[in-house]
């Protein structure tokens, strides 16, 4: 697992080895530790998060969001512009980025490859128990949304628990796209 303070860094991070190395980088303390291996909170290998990307087709995004310019809303957005299928779930219903949005995961009626979380961390148990009732494979917990009970809940239902990682900015790093903010060449 990757621990960053205050989100800086990401991409450093991700290219750097698993070990227990601090720097400083504009100002900002960057940690990386790696987590005990039976920790539920062990963050996926390089090759796991290659694999999350390459097998799913299907992305349920719970807390999707139609204001631009929120995460809820934007990140989902990239994925989206990357090929994947994005199906909102959202209690307000409509439409969410094309697609109808389901009031609940367990409503959501195609087959789920990834739960990608927006919601805050009082609801993660309940969006765990949800993602393994469904069949999902992964639940990605972006930062501040998952607990360490949600967490435990997923691992011990049979999924990938990815946690404190934006997908849509992971899949930038790992080359597989441009990144949901793509700098301009100079």
């Amino acid at each position: 697992m990757i621990q960053m303070c205050e989100g800086v860094g990401e991409k450093r991070a991700l290219r750097a080895s698993l070990c227990q190395v601090s720097e400083t980088t504009d100002d900002h303390v960057i940690h990386y530790r790696e987590s005990m291996s039976n920790s539920p909170a062990k963050g996926p290998s390089h090759e796991e998060l290659l694999r999350v990307y390459e097998q799913p087709k299907t992305i349920a995004v719970v807390g999707a969001s139609n204001s631009v310019g929120k995460p809820a809303h934007d990140k989902p957005r990239y994925l989206q512009s990357q090929g994947y299928r994005i199906v909102p779930v959202n209690p307000r219903g409509g439409e969410i980025l094309g697609e109808p949005a389901f009031a609940s995961l367990r409503d959501v009626d195609v087959p789920i490859d990834v739960v990608d979380v927006f919601r805050p961390p009082a609801e993660a148990e309940a969006v765990a128990h949800d993602a393994v009732a469904v069949g999902a494979k992964v639940v990605w917990f972006q930062p501040g949304t998952d607990t360490d009970e949600a967490v435990a809940l997923a691992t011990k239902g049979g999924l990938m628990v990815v946690r404190r990682r934006c997908m849509a900015v992971t899949h930038g790093l790992l080359g597989l796209g441009p990144g949901p903010h793509p700098r301009p060449k100079s």
